[in-house]
């Protein structure tokens, strides 16, 4: 963008025969023309600290309103004060976009001057710098508040007034291309500008529900613990289950042994109901292609880390224009919640990648089925951890074991304790199902 600046500013100060500078409406420089000339008054005191420092003094800057620059449309010329340090002549070209002064072109003045015919070509430049202000200052909006809204309304007519809402803050941006982030649990400020977050149109914070971040169970336990028992627990080999339960119609990717991300772990790693993080940060990303999710990708790891360690981030299916914004923060928190409970698709999840996550977020946050209520109290952590290593391995009882680095007849009879807990039976298929559903929602 600022080459974008320079460019334009170089193109008035050939038009004009002399050296121009742009600033923006507060006087903050943004780029200026080549002095090359010998005469040392053309760079007074006004103009090299502007250059310096990059700014004005608010003296100078009053001194020079006062000409009626914020109101002018056109050309303002500005007589010399040697008293304020200027030196020299100068001409304001106000920079516009749809009425609204957006900043200044600022030219030394000298006679003849510039002709009609030249300046107002020079204006013509100044306008296509305002269109870039404008487009500059809209993506740099604290647009907050309007995607707040749109995400946190149901359908009707307030989703419809907020959606419109955004949709005019945005600008024609808003029927671009975008995918919508959730970072989760953010620890940082209320919501970040998204001057500072790579193709970011706006940010806002929401209250958390989710998981509160990952956590990693123990070591099973030795000794007088019956579920954690070697060999087969305290009665010894063989006292438990002799044979492997039937396996499932199919396995995960997943070959690790811990329980990962839990939305429920209690302080010994285990699946019992905890409290969350209150706040989630809400992302939305420009996108130039459906294909390519790079940019929301960038922003999402860039909110990752400055959430800290504990943070994920789920990417929702990019979309064209607002109106379906509600579906997508749907898809963006499910991505988040399925990083915390399944490491292998974190700490950046896509919807489209979730897999069988994608039913189980949909499935209301509610206690847990009667039948495995017991199985994941904290008590039984470690039964729980090999139930679904069990059938995450589809049912395998040599890959369970080696996953969960036990003896077989370990795993057996931990099996066992788990049917006598839960009332189901590992041999039937609808059990197997209710059984892994149930310790898979338990991490959500």
């Amino acid at each position: 963008m600022k080459g974008d600046y320079q460019e334009l500013v170089d193109e008035i100060s050939t038009l004009l025969g002399t050296p121009a500078t742009l600033e923006n409406r507060d006087f903050g420089l943004i780029a200026f023309g080549a002095h090359d000339s010998d005469d040392d008054s053309a760079m007074d005191p006004v103009r090299t600290r502007s250059i310096l420092t990059r700014k004005s003094t608010p003296a100078v800057r009053a001194w020079f309103e006062g000409f009626g620059i914020t109101r002018a449309t056109g050309p303002v010329r500005i007589p010399a004060a040697p008293d304020a340090g200027v030196y020299r002549d100068r001409i304001c070209l106000p920079v516009r976009h749809r009425g609204v002064v957006l900043g200044y072109v600022w030219l030394l003045d000298a006679e003849p001057g510039p002709s009609h015919e030249r300046l107002t070509a020079a204006m013509d430049v100044a306008a296509r710098i305002g269109e870039l202000l404008a487009d500059e200052e809209r993506a740099g909006a604290d647009l907050s508040r309007e995607l707040r809204a749109v995400l946190a309304a149901e359908r009707g007519w307030q989703y419809d007034m907020a959606v419109a809402a955004l949709r005019t803050a945005l600008g024609p941006d808003a029927e671009g291309l975008h995918a919508l982030v959730c970072v989760a649990p953010w620890t940082g400020e209320d919501s970040p500008s998204p001057r500072t977050v790579p193709g970011a149109a706006a940010v806002c914070a929401l209250p958390w529900l989710g998981p509160a971040g990952p956590y990693a169970a123990g070591p099973a336990r030795a000794g007088g613990d019956p579920d954690t028992a070697p060999g087969g627990g305290p009665h010894g080999p063989g006292r438990g289950r002799t044979r492997p339960a039937a396996g499932g119609p199919g396995t995960t990717r997943d070959p690790a042994p811990g329980p990962g991300p839990s939305s429920g772990a209690s302080s010994d790693g285990g699946y019992a109901p905890g409290p969350g993080p209150r706040r989630a940060l809400a992302v939305l990303v420009r996108l130039r292609s459906a294909d390519n999710l790079s940019p929301a990708a960038t922003a999402a790891e860039r909110l990752r880390a400055a959430a800290g360690p504990a943070a994920v981030a789920g990417v929702a299916a990019p979309r064209r224009g607002l109106g379906e914004l509600d579906h997508c923060w749907h898809e963006a928190t499910a991505a988040a919640r399925a990083a915390h409970a399944q490491p292998r698709l974190g700490p950046l999840a896509h919807w489209s990648e979730l897999g069988a996550y994608r039913l189980l977020t949909a499935l209301p946050q509610a206690e847990p089925d009667p039948a495995v209520r017991a199985l994941l109290a904290p008590a039984h952590t470690e039964l729980a951890r090999t139930a679904e290593v069990f059938l995450d391995h589809a049912g395998q009882a040599g890959r369970a074991a080696a996953a969960l680095g036990i003896h077989r007849q370990t795993l057996y009879y931990r099996l066992s304790r788990v049917e006598q807990l839960t009332g189901l039976d590992l041999d039937a298929g609808e059990d197997r199902l209710l059984l892994h559903m149930a310790l898979k929602t338990a991490r959500l």
